[in-house]
């Protein structure tokens, strides 16, 4: 008689409530960002099966997830407008799924590991545009002097100087600043919940007092928000959509008095820019890895761009002797010899 908690006739859906809210976040410590991505690509799957299969949540079983029926799902993705690296991390989010219920279910293993065997799509690699110094400081100059301003100047200040992310700085709090010593620096709260000091110069510094003097000249809570926004009275941290809208604003207006801006301009470019700019300057790509937060200084090479300067210099480093100087290899060869050296008998 066969166990029927063995089978892959098992829902597929039947184990995803703890996968999300269990084994994630409990058991690997995932970030709600990341949880997000996994529900949100396993919501996407299932509204495939339901509206383009028609196949009900309650009907299809973990022996219905085929090789034919995720590579079809991966084809519907990109049908609809979907990028190589949108398939690839809704295809991550359902192989790790599971790998998760072949623990839970030996039954599933064959079936994680044909869903395994599924290629990533090839992603193309684009060059990552930074700022030049002209652009950066043209945009800099571009907010009014403005309690509003004043604000989105120090905000873009801070994401060039520290090039921490955008949602890092967002989440700063009063408490994690220190700016009244000789090495003033923020405490950031990383990706995985990884904390780490990142030095900030004495310039940036006196600019986030400035900020402070105007908008938490009264404020004793130390864990409010360093950058708020007040909306029917209600005062909350800034949202990611407003900074990215005032940047992009501020863009267009340098624009027209600097052609060096790309077209689009976001808050990352300035990790970016900054991350990129410590490279050329001859900073160790171990060192930008850990300003950067990452974790490995693979994910780093990304940035390590050389500038036109280093590859003139790499070039002019090499000594390529003179044509005329070099002694011929047959100078002192006899004549079989050198026939041989042609090749010849």
């Amino acid at each position: 008689m066969k166990n029927k908690g063995m089978q892959t006739g098992t829902l597929f859906f039947s184990m995803t409530l703890e996968f999300l809210q269990t084994y994630l976040p409990r058991q690997l410590g995932r970030s709600p960002k990341t949880i997000k991505s996994y529900r949100d690509s396993l919501t996407v799957f299932r509204r495939y099966l339901y509206d383009e299969c028609h196949i009900s949540v309650g009907t299809f079983k973990f022996d219905d997830c085929s090789q034919k029926c995720i590579q079809e799902f991966i084809i519907y993705l990109k049908d609809n407008g979907n990028s190589p690296g949108t398939c690839n991390q809704r295809l991550t989010a359902l192989k790790s799924y599971l790998w998760f219920a072949a623990d839970r279910n030996i039954a599933v293993q064959s079936v994680a590991l044909s869903i395994s065997r599924i290629p990533q799509c090839k992603v193309p690699k684009k060059e990552k545009e930074t700022l030049s110094e002209e652009a950066l400081t043209t945009i800099l100059q571009q907010p009014p002097n403005t309690k509003m301003g004043l604000r989105d100047r120090v905000i873009m200040i801070l994401l060039y100087d520290s090039a921490v992310r955008l949602d890092e700085l967002l989440c700063l709090t009063l408490k994690d600043l220190s700016l009244q010593t000789d090495n003033p620096y923020i405490r950031i709260s990383g990706k995985g919940n990884k904390e780490r000091i990142v030095a900030i110069t004495p310039k940036t510094a006196d600019h986030l007092k400035q900020y402070l003097s105007v908008y938490h000249k009264k404020e004793l809570n130390v864990n409010e928000y360093v950058f708020i926004t007040k909306i029917k009275g209600i005062t909350d941290r800034m949202s990611p959509g407003n900074v990215e809208r005032f940047i992009k604003q501020y863009a267009e207006s340098a624009r027209k008095k600097c052609i060096q801006i790309p077209l689009k301009v976001h808050p990352h470019m300035f990790r970016r820019t900054r991350a990129t700019d410590l490279y050329q300057s001859g900073v160790e790509l171990e060192l930008v890895s850990r300003i950067l937060g990452h974790s490995s200084t693979e994910t780093t090479k990304v940035y390590a761009k050389p500038s036109l300067e280093m590859l003139r210099k790499a070039i002019e480093s090499v000594e390529t002797p003179e044509q005329a100087n070099e002694e011929p290899l047959w100078s002192k060869c006899c004549e079989e010899e050198m026939a041989m050296l042609c090749g010849l008998r």
